[in-house]
């Protein structure tokens, strides 16, 4: 029975991983969005 641990739980390990990795470059995206635009006001103020 320890198979059904291992086919229910490698997918959902899986599955976790891919969208923590999806959640992280989503965030990262809009820090670098934000740094960007605040960097290109800052710019535009001189």
């Amino acid at each position: 029975m320890w198979y059904f641990a291992w086919i229910l739980g490698l997918p959902l390990a899986a599955a976790f991983a891919v969208l923590n990795a999806m959640w992280y470059e989503l965030m990262d995206d809009e820090a670098t969005r934000r740094r960007i635009l605040k960097e290109t006001d800052s710019a535009a103020e001189v």
